[in-house]
């Protein structure tokens, strides 16, 4: 397990960045009116944050 974390840890710590600024993003920027597809809920909004970090992440990964 711990082999798991190490080798994806830069995609674990993406994904986590990116969980905490999609919520940033819907609490103090979202959508009050609910016309907005990702930011007028906190869920849509979180998963589109995992998403971009861990992708933004995955980038600097080290290739063998």
């Amino acid at each position: 397990m711990l082999d798991l974390v190490l080798r994806y840890k830069l995609l674990l710590i993406g994904i986590t960045l990116g969980a905490i600024g999609g919520y940033a993003y819907y609490y103090f920027i979202g959508c009050n009116s609910g016309q907005c597809a990702i930011t007028s809920s906190p869920v849509n909004s979180t998963l589109y944050g995992m998403v971009l970090g861990g992708l933004s992440f995955d980038m600097f990964k080290k290739k063998k």
